[in-house]
């Protein structure tokens, strides 16, 4: 059983920002994700997507700011369980909470915060009639451990940026590496773009454009992907593999959640107010994208402050007999759970003699 203050459903930035204030509080951080890495859509989906609108920073890339939320967390050395989903909610008596995955892990605490961005992200899967029997069989919808694939024969399917980076990394990695895509055009950054084709003309990846994975076989595992190319004169072709990956991108669903006997409205969790974004369940929050509330923006910047201000009332849900006095990191500085500090430097007067 994993323990702790706050249990975050979501690890987006909205839910990695909640770490920092709440760690601010002295408050411990555990995070569930169905994603099998923190940052949410900003890292799954577009890292390399420039963001416009993070306060201090004309420019940022997705992947970069999530990096930098990362880095800021540190010291307050949260818990990660992640391509796991939270499945069940269970309310004990004693008012706290317990929170299993759809596998199994049980996660206990005083506070639940839902920030699951627009939902739990279920993969985009082709539509191959046979799929789900290779699933886990040669077949994945996600990289979690790019060692997997050394030394072996992988075909990777689809044209957005999360192909084109990890058609990049494994070609380092595994025996051979072969890209599919539908069209001769590729929808990634372009640096991305062009380092897939500088590898193709060393042999180190195989493009195949304008063509489909259609078919999968084998016994107890995948053995070969057909492959049908848009040139009638090519037809199909038969190649042998060891794992296929499809990175089609990610569907957003509310998912379980949306049984937990919260208020939904129009696929968001509704809170009573923006008091604390608290739900009609009481020590049950909801920030950021996967809220709404009347005036409700969906923006990065919405959750942040959603974030500091639900873990204002946590505190005073977990600790309702204490008074906690408002100290600004200017004047307080930030103190990790890992021993470190960071504090402005004091200002020395001295008095002068007349």
């Amino acid at each position: 059983m994993i323990k702790t203050d706050i249990l975050i459903i979501g690890a987006g930035p909205t839910g990695l920002f909640t770490v920092f204030e709440a760690g601010l509080l002295k408050l411990k951080t555990h995070l569930i994700d169905a994603l099998p890495q923190p940052g949410g859509q900003c890292s799954e989906i577009y890292p390399k997507k420039p963001i416009y609108d993070i306060p201090a920073f004309p420019e940022i890339l997705a992947g970069d700011l999530v990096n930098n939320l990362m880095e800021q967390i540190k010291p307050f050395q949260p818990g990660f369980t992640l391509g796991e989903r939270a499945e069940t909610l269970e309310k004990l008596d004693d008012g706290t909470f317990i929170v299993t995955t759809n596998k199994g892990t049980k996660h206990h605490a005083p506070v639940v915060a839902i920030a699951g961005g627009l939902g739990s992200f279920e993969p985009r899967k082709p539509p191959i009639s046979n799929i789900a029997d290779f699933e886990d069989k040669g077949v994945s919808y996600f990289i979690k451990d790019p060692e997997v694939y050394r030394d072996k024969k992988v075909v990777i399917a689809g044209g957005g940026d999360s192909a084109l980076d990890w058609a990049i990394y494994l070609a380092e990695v595994a025996a051979e590496v072969a890209l599919v895509h539908r069209r001769a055009e590729f929808r990634g950054a372009l640096d991305s773009v062009e380092r897939v084709s500088e590898l193709a003309k060393l042999g180190k990846i195989e493009m195949i454009t304008n063509a489909e994975v259609v078919g999968l076989r084998g016994e107890d595992r995948l053995e070969q992907v057909v492959i049908r190319h848009k040139d009638e004169a090519r037809g199909e072709e038969f190649k042998e593999v060891d794992d296929f990956i499809p990175l089609f991108g990610l569907s957003p669903k509310l998912g379980p959640i949306g049984n937990w006997g919260l208020e939904i409205e129009k696929n968001a969790i509704k809170v009573d107010n923006s008091y604390d974004y608290q739900t009609n369940i009481p020590g049950v929050y909801a920030i950021g994208d996967v809220n709404t509330y009347k005036g409700k923006l969906k923006l990065i910047l919405s959750g942040f402050h959603e974030a500091a201000i639900m873990c204002q009332s946590a505190y005073n849900r977990i600790f309702p007999d204490k008074k906690y006095v408002l100290k600004y990191t200017t004047v307080g500085g930030v103190t990790g759970f890992d021993g470190s500090k960071k504090e402005a430097k004091k200002e020395v007067v001295q008095s002068i003699g007349v």
